[in-house]
């Protein structure tokens, strides 16, 4: 029984993670806290993806295709589609990793090959 002053917990949200060569090449799956940012879960399951900007949504490099689950998520900001507009490989499925919030049953996810940052910090 859950005490009066207990916060109900958020469900989990399944993350599929597609084969990327070089970021995730065997592909992965895991569970996230639902309402977390999606950059932030991907980052700690250990998948580097850029993120130039710190996660404000004011540059591309954490581009992601959400090839399932998008329906869950909350529509993109025109500031988050401003910034897409930059996104290399953009897509109708192109979202930022850094603006998404996870939420839903499972979320599917397509690395771009390439991104915009061409100066990538080793």
């Amino acid at each position: 029984m859950m005490s009066p002053d207990a916060k109900p917990t958020a469900p989990a949200t399944r993350v599929r993670v597609l084969p990327h060569p070089d970021l995730c090449a065997a592909g992965l799956e895991f569970e996230a806290r639902a309402g977390r940012k999606l950059v932030d879960e991907l980052l700690a399951q250990g998948i580097a993806i850029e993120h130039a900007c710190e996660k404000v949504g004011a540059c591309a490099t954490c581009h992601v295709h959400v090839r399932e689950g998008g329906e869950h998520l909350a529509a993109a900001d025109e500031d988050e589609e401003d910034q897409l507009g930059d996104a290399w490989g953009l897509d109708a499925q192109s979202r930022l990793s850094c603006c998404v919030r996870l939420k839903g049953p499972e979320l599917v996810i397509e690395l771009p090959r390439y991104t915009k940052n061409h100066a990538r910090e080793g």
